[in-house]
Formats: C-alpha cells, structure tokens, sequence
C-alpha cells in the first residue's frame, strides 16, 4: 500500500479508538458503570458492533484504555506545570494543587469503576511518575532553600502522593486547598 494510504487507514484507527473512549467515558459518568453494555458504546459511537470488537473484546477492556488515556493526560499537565519558568517554590504549589484537584475530581468515578481501573498495573506506574515528578520540584526547591532539606526528597514525595491522595474524599474544593496549604506547610522547615 502507499504511504499515504497507510497514514490515512491508521488516522482513521486512532480517530475511532478514540471516540469509542470518548463515548464510554462519557456514559459511564452519565449513566453509571454497571449499565454500559458493548451495544450501547457502539450505538453511541455511531459505529457498528462489529466494527467495536475489531478495537476492543470487552467494556472493561475499553475502561481500562480510557483510563490510561487520562492518567497519561494527568502526567502531562504535571509535568507541564512543573517544567514551567518561575521560582521552585511556586511550581511545587502548583503541581502539589493540581494534584490534589485531580484525586478530588476522581471521587466523582464512584467506588465501582474506581475498583475496576485502580487494580491495574499501570495505575502504580503512574504513581511512581508523579512521585518522581514531585521529586523533581522537591529537589529544586530544597537546592533553593525553599523547602526542608533535612529529609530527603523521594520521601517527601511519597509523603506528598500519600497526603493529598486524601483529596479524594473531601467534600469541596476548599477543602482541597486546604490540605494542600497543609501538606505544603509540612514540606517548610
């Protein structure tokens, strides 16, 4: 086959890849985990059932694709924060508070998808990046004397991971802000 047509057969993969994703993301917040059904993710995608099968065997399957998508999501606006210009100190803020406003916005999958999707491999993959990312930032604050140096920074950064997971079960984003206030009080000498 051509170049070209190679290129087009695989954009036109990726584009439906990604609005089956899309669509199962969308009805599970809807309509709920428990009544997603191949069916109704192929109907809604405009697609037919086969052609749903050729991309995916199963919901779950497809859940644990879209929830990659968003935890590789995630990392990347981390990481864009943490790489922006401005003083250490500053960007540890940011990203602990991005952080946070994302384990907080994660209540809202309910406990059914979250047991589904946080048993998975990649889940602790992507917890040991935002450590390593927090560590980053950590680092470069405690060189700027801006945070503790007595502890080193892997360590504040589990403590981080581990503190601001608890955003997830709190009540309103004030309540987010705050323990980041919290969390980033610890990390002062």
């Amino acid at each position: 086959m051509p170049k070209l047509w190679d290129e087009t057969i695989e954009a036109h993969r990726r584009e439906v890849r990604q609005a089956i994703l899309q669509t199962a993301g969308a009805l599970v917040a809807t309509h709920g985990l428990l009544s997603l059904t191949m069916s109704q993710i192929a109907e809604e995608t405009g697609i037919g059932r086969a052609t749903l099968y050729k991309y995916f065997p199963d919901v779950e399957s497809i859940l644990l694709a879209w929830h990659e998508r968003q935890i590789t999501g995630h990392l990347a606006r981390l990481a864009e924060i943490r790489d922006r210009p401005g003083a250490a100190r500053e960007r540890l803020s940011a990203v602990l508070e991005a952080y946070a406003l994302i384990a907080h916005q994660s209540q809202a999958h309910g406990t059914d998808i979250g047991a589904l999707l946080h048993r998975d491999h990649h889940v602790a993959h992507a917890q040991q990046q935002v450590c390593d990312l927090f560590r980053d930032v950590l680092t470069e604050s405690a060189e700027a004397g801006e945070v503790r140096d007595d502890i080193a920074p892997h360590e504040l950064a589990t403590y981080c991971l581990h503190a601001l997971t608890a955003a997830s079960s709190l009540p309103s984003k004030a309540a987010v802000h705050r323990l980041v206030a919290l969390t980033v009080a610890g990390l002062r000498l």
